[in-house]
């Protein structure tokens, strides 16, 4: 499938599109299927779209969302550093999302302590839940990407990108601080109808470029991602200059 690319000429439209995008593939899913399967991304963009959603988030029935995480810091529940945490501030504490259908991973303070391991453990349980003993397929996966073409806490030559097998790993070595991270494996980010790639930044252009022309996911983790139904580039100007 050829994904869509779409260059906007700064990141403020790119995340005004991207939150639009998101309120009609939401409200769709739910007039199909009558909850709608959401997984957020941290960074930049993906926190702006959080805050463009919670000023403005359309027809969204909050209390039928169902959200996930690509991925966290496996670091105390009240660290800055927690996708969680920076996802509450800008919109969980704004909507009238049912909290039982927010399902964060697991802080380093939190039931399992210290122990990682134990931690992915039981959020590729909560995933098996939810998929009723499958891997979830999910209505919309967001993905960030770093420069070295990094997403969720995939990053290139590293076990976790390799995993073909498991939903759910823990990262204990990544080369962006902190170090100890819990995420989501390929093979759950491609069994997601829509993924889409929010990017910004002259320095993203040569991976946005490899995922553009078959690079391999080991060396470029982002050219290992895609939907199932669509995949989505939302670009600024300097992430796709080398387009």
């Amino acid at each position: 499938m050829t994904p869509e690319t779409l260059v906007f000429d700064d990141k403020g439209e790119l995340v005004t599109t991207a939150a639009r995008r998101f309120v009609d593939l939401v409200t769709r899913a739910q007039s199909d299927h009558g909850v709608a399967s959401v997984v957020l991304t941290g960074g930049s963009n993906g926190i702006a779209i959080l805050r463009a959603l919670a000023a403005d988030s359309g027809d969204i029935d909050w209390g039928r969302v169902e959200l996930f995480w690509g991925d966290d810091r496996f670091v105390p529940a009240d660290d800055p550093e927690r996708n969680y945490g920076q996802a509450r501030d800008a919109l969980l504490d704004h909507v009238p999302i049912d909290p039982e259908r927010v399902h964060a991973m697991a802080p380093s303070d939190g039931e399992f302590g210290d122990d990682i391991a134990a931690a992915a453990a039981d959020y590729a349980g909560v995933l098996e839940r939810f998929g009723a003993g499958r891997v979830p397929h999910f209505d919309l996966h967001l993905l960030g990407m770093g420069g070295e073409g990094h997403i969720n806490s995939l990053f290139p030559h590293s076990a976790a990108t390799a995993e073909t097998e498991k939903t759910v790993v823990a990262v204990e070595d990544s080369p962006k601080p902190p170090p100890r991270r819990i995420t989501l494996t390929l093979p759950v980010v491609n069994r997601s109808k829509a993924v889409w790639f929010l990017v910004a930044g002259d320095d993203k252009a040569e991976a946005v470029s490899a995922a553009h022309t078959g690079a391999h996911a080991a060396d470029w983790p982002c050219a290992g991602a895609h939907g199932t139904d669509e995949t989505v580039w939302l670009l600024d100007r300097g992430a796709a200059s080398r387009l």
